[in-house]
């Protein structure tokens, strides 16, 4: 079914509108503690001068790598390898001074992913924190948890060795672990055990869920949905998204896609509803995901893969009704109409090549590979930069980090360096 025309239920769009209010608190992974990227802070300039916003402090030892930044309390972790920092080129889980940038441990993960061209090597995975412990998933597929307080490693697990796991392409590993209650959950990507929920203390299985056919993991992160009180996990992989019953680990349903090179973005939530996308020209599509009795799930698909919303690896964001996002890679954003998948706008901005996306406050903050930040209004009516600046020792590779904005500050990871901007309006 392809509706012409839907408008969001005014609870969801309340729901969005309160969210955007809240107090920030932690960004303990990928995307954020609800992986939307949109972060709940408000009063943020609402343009920079041509050097950007006031930079904080910038600090150097994150390594090569394009993983984003996990910040709780007054830490920051990422994983990179190759540091300033180190004696060697291998790769290393960080952690940073919240405050100063100062890093205070690094815990050696293993070997660098160099596989294929410089520019797609090294490590891609944000790490996820959860208490005390800080939990990430090497290139090769290695599973690791660490204390957060000293980096000490607490458990690993070979995700390919122990359950059969396999990437659908060739670039590794790069999901960030959810945490939900005592549940750690990831996505070996084996048909056995396409996605696993283990003990977040110990690392021992709680249940595997079998997806046969499946052609490996993708780069997505787990999203939690809720359908009529029960919860479900949706991940989209290689072969397309599935719904995951939380307490179970039992598949509820799939949406296959014709297999294409790499399927990166993290899927959207909105009540019953996922928004999926993929690059390569392929598209994004709107699910529904509906109970069935005797305690199944299926999906209605409200319209197929739409190629005006493909998306390669800059993510997608949704922002009262409308998403956001890059067109494939080619640093065109565009807004889209979620219900239908009606593009509203698509223009070119200040930046070249890919992008990846943030909103926060009324705007979209678009990062463009060659370094470029741009400050763009979100507003479906019309395509508005109202700021850009060029990211400081940006160039020498692409800049895919994902940005996090948290309590006012803007962090960005630009290779071995981790920048902290104010974005706080003074009086």
């Amino acid at each position: 079914m392809t509706p012409t025309s839907q408008r969001l239920p005014a609870a969801a769009c309340l729901a969005a509108a309160l969210v955007v209010t809240a107090s920030a608190a932690d960004w303990p992974t990928f995307r954020g503690a609800s992986r939307t990227a949109v972060a709940p802070d408000t009063d943020l300039l609402e343009s920079w001068p041509g050097e950007g916003p006031p930079l904080v402090w910038e600090t150097k030892g994150a390594g090569r790598g394009y993983a984003s930044l996990a910040i709780v309390g007054d830490r920051i972790f990422t994983l990179g390898d190759g540091l300033s920092t180190a004696p060697d080129a291998d790769e290393y889980l960080s952690c940073f001074d919240r405050a100063t940038g100062k890093q205070l441990w690094t815990t050696k993960t293993g070997s660098p992913w160099t596989d294929g061209q410089e520019s797609w090597q090294s490590s891609r995975s944000t790490p996820t924190v959860d208490g005390d412990m800080v939990y990430v998933i090497t290139p090769f597929g290695q599973l690791i948890a660490c204390g957060t307080k000293d980096g000490r490693e607490a458990f690993r697990i070979d995700l390919k060795q122990q359950f059969g796991g396999r990437k659908g392409d060739a670039w590794g590993y790069s999901e960030s672990v959810l945490i939900d209650g005592n549940r750690l959950v990831c996505t070996p990507g084996g048909e056995q055990a396409a996605m696993v929920a283990l003990d977040k203390k110990t690392g021992r299985p709680i249940w595997t869920c079998a997806v046969p056919g499946i052609t490996g993991a993708g780069h997505s992160s787990i999203v939690i949905s809720e359908l009529k009180g029960r919860p479900v996990y949706v991940q989209t992989t290689a072969s397309g998204p599935i719904g995951v019953d939380a307490r179970t680990g039992a598949l509820l349903w799939t949406y296959p896609i014709d297999k294409t090179t790499a399927v990166i973005p993290t899927p959207i939530v909105r009540d019953d509803l996922v928004f999926f996308a993929a690059g390569y020209k392929r598209g994004g599509a709107l699910l529904r995901q509906v109970p069935v009795p005797g305690g199944g799930v299926k999906v209605e698909e409200l319209y197929g893969l739409n190629p005006d919303l493909a998306n390669k690896h800059g993510g997608i964001v949704l922002v009262g009704d409308h998403l956001y996002g890059d067109s494939d890679d080619k640093g065109i954003p565009f807004c889209a109409e979620l219900a239908t998948g009606r593009i509203a706008w698509k223009q070119r901005g200040s930046g070249r090549n890919s992008a990846n996306v943030l909103a926060a406050d009324g705007h979209v903050y678009i990062r463009y590979a060659d370094g470029t930040l741009s400050l763009v209004k979100a507003d479906p009516a019309e395509y508005r930069e109202v700021a850009s600046f060029k990211v400081p020792g940006s160039g020498d590779r692409p800049s895919w980090a994902h940005m996090v904005i948290l309590d006012g500050l803007l962090f960005l990871r630009e290779g071995d360096a981790i920048l902290c901007y104010d974005l706080r309006t003074r009086e």
